[in-house]
């Protein structure tokens, strides 16, 4: 492979912010994009060569053959894209990120098998160089427009994500997007070049609270101490773990699991469900009597569980186990993805 920008690069980053960046007086400083909330995924293609890697220089080539597919066929055959890979709920309707997230795999026979399964799409929001000119130098403004044009009439795999200088719309993006399973807003300074690896963009999440009680722990790896302490909440039919707090210093680590090791039921450590990045990795947790609550941030669900691992806020001692049901966590008001993506710019 042999491009104005090779592999491996590691992409453009964002720092996070309370509330959608307005635009100043006069000319436009920011575009803004809905926050696609899949993996991360520089596509290089030099021809029939083709290579996908993840922010952390995770190779995913192997995941994702029908992407690496798709890209032969609907992208220009000299080309570096910044993305997002994400998976659609079959019918439609919203991101799949369970699915997605099973599509890290070590057998040849199940990539295959899933590949077909819970097909993969790739959603393009930077372009990086094309043909032979490296375009990281030139600004945001004008690699959006070259973006634009260099993937017209991509599809049904590649998409370009849609893009907006209009802060409202950006603010009703933020909102209504979030049905589909998108992620929040994403601002980048107009006349920025790209910058691998630095914070440049902003981004806007989903941010509520949820007060969880405790089921359960993990040991820490290579610390003393918890590695994650799980939470659990009521439904109509018993209970469902739907997440676990795992940021913690390591001098908390040592207090929780001193804590934590006076609340165990006896019963033997369950196995939880296997690392797709290692599957040698030990998952087993130990379980605990139902008695502590505590308060959590989160972004937002994925069926019965948090999207990603919740922050643990603070302790409840003023609160039952009993009433943390699985009704009290704010749902969006569903929206079919297809019409965020019908608005991408092709």
């Amino acid at each position: 492979m042999d491009l104005p920008v090779n592999p491996p690069v590691v992409p453009m980053l964002a720092r996070a912010a309370g509330g959608v960046p307005p635009q100043p007086d006069g000319d436009p400083a920011w575009l803004y994009e809905p926050k696609w909330d899949g993996f991360r995924c520089l596509v290089f293609r030099d021809g029939d060569e083709v290579e996908l890697g993840s922010r952390n220089n995770r190779p995913l080539t192997r995941y994702f053959p029908e992407v690496v597919a798709a890209v032969r066929a609907e992208l220009p055959a000299r080309c570096v894209v910044d993305g997002e890979l994400f998976v659609p709920r079959p019918g439609g309707g919203r991101l799949a990120w369970e699915l997605l997230s099973q599509r890290i795999h070590p057998a040849a026979s199940r990539v295959e098998k899933l590949s077909v399964e819970t097909p993969a799409q790739f959603v393009a929001f930077d372009l990086l160089a094309l043909g032979d000119e490296d375009l990281t130098g030139r600004t945001t403004a004008e690699r959006r427009d070259r973006l634009v044009a260099a993937l017209a009439g991509c599809g049904p795999v590649t998409h370009v994500t849609t893009a907006t200088t209009d802060a409202a719309v950006a603010g009703d993006w933020f909102t209504r997007f979030e049905g589909a399973g998108l992620d929040g807003v994403v601002a980048k300074p107009l006349d920025a070049p790209y910058r691998p690896g630095e914070r440049v963009m902003t981004k806007v999440k989903h941010h509520r609270t949820a007060e969880c009680f405790v089921v359960g722990y993990r040991l820490h790896k290579s610390l003393p101490g918890i590695g994650s302490m799980l939470l659990g909440l009521r439904t109509g039919d018993g209970v469902v773990q739907v997440g676990g707090a795992a940021a913690f210093t390591a001098a908390r680590r040592v207090e929780l699991l001193e804590l934590l090791q006076g609340l165990r039921t006896g019963e033997e450590p369950e196995q939880g469900e296997k690392n797709r990045w290692n599957a040698r990795a030990d998952d087993s947790w130990v379980p605990v009597r139902h008695e502590l609550v505590c308060e959590v941030e989160y972004d937002q669900l994925e069926g019965q569980r948090f999207r990603h691992n919740p922050r643990f806020l603070r302790w409840r001692p003023d609160r039952d186990p009993a009433e943390c049901r699985l009704d009290q966590l704010d749902a969006p008001a569903d929206l079919d993805l297809a019409e965020v993506l019908s608005g991408a710019a092709r």
